[in-house]
């Protein structure tokens, strides 16, 4: 995603905060650096200043939306109702005033993105924030290295979310039908996948075992 703000302390915070949600977050600092960013880099969400030092950011977001449909919230400190009014008229998708909260700006994100019907890559379970398009796994905001049938089980218990699935789904869904392992073998990977995303693996929040069927994901977000 992509942060236009000329506030340097703004930028650092949207960018800190949003990295910790395991964003990958470009900045920039006037309209112009956000123009070329956006043309040469993949951009999925803009976070946008309406007050730019050199193009405004209601041009900015004009030209935006000639080019793209990219999600946009305008952030203003101005207080007339018109002028707020105003974002959603120029192609903005929302818009929030400032001071605001960092909590707030990224539950607005999501809104936006469900309304837009683009689904976020990036989704809290808990303690656990998981980033499904760039493959990371974060437990407060550290994080956690998994191999690579680690994050096929977990997507697919993130994807099953609530419901008890059995070892040969597992292998089925993670894996592929026909492929070749023994059903017990699924229990090294969940031991290993607890190990690492559990407080206590011994008492495990997440991957709960359903003695005599097999295992369910719990999660509280």
């Amino acid at each position: 995603m992509l942060a236009v703000d000329d506030e340097a302390k703004i930028r650092e915070a949207v960018s800190d905060y949003l990295t910790h949600k395991g964003m990958t977050v470009l900045s920039a600092g006037n309209g112009r650096q956000a123009l070329k960013i956006f043309s040469s880099q993949q951009v999925d969400f803009i976070i946008l200043d309406l007050m730019l030092p050199d193009i405004t950011g209601e041009e900015l977001c004009r030209t935006i939306r000639e080019r793209s449909s990219v999600p946009i919230i305008m952030l203003t400190a101005r207080t007339q109702e018109e002028d707020m009014l105003s974002g959603p008229a120029l192609g903005a998708d929302d818009y929030i005033k400032k001071p605001f909260c960092l909590k707030e700006l990224y539950a607005r994100m999501q809104t936006v993105l469900r309304r837009s019907g683009k689904l976020s890559t990036v989704q809290d379970y808990g303690e656990l924030t998981v980033n499904m398009q760039e493959m990371k796994l974060l437990r407060n905001s550290e994080e956690i290295p998994l191999t690579a049938s680690e994050w096929k089980i977990l997507t697919v218990f993130l994807q099953n979310a609530g419901n008890v699935l059995s070892r040969e789904q597992l292998i089925e869904k993670a894996f592929g039908i026909g492929f070749d392992s023994y059903d017990r073998a699924i229990d090294t990977h969940i031991k290993n996948l607890r190990r690492k995303i559990e407080r206590d693996p011994h008492s495990p929040e997440y991957i709960k075992t359903v003695h005599g069927m097999g295992y369910r994901f719990e999660v509280s977000r």
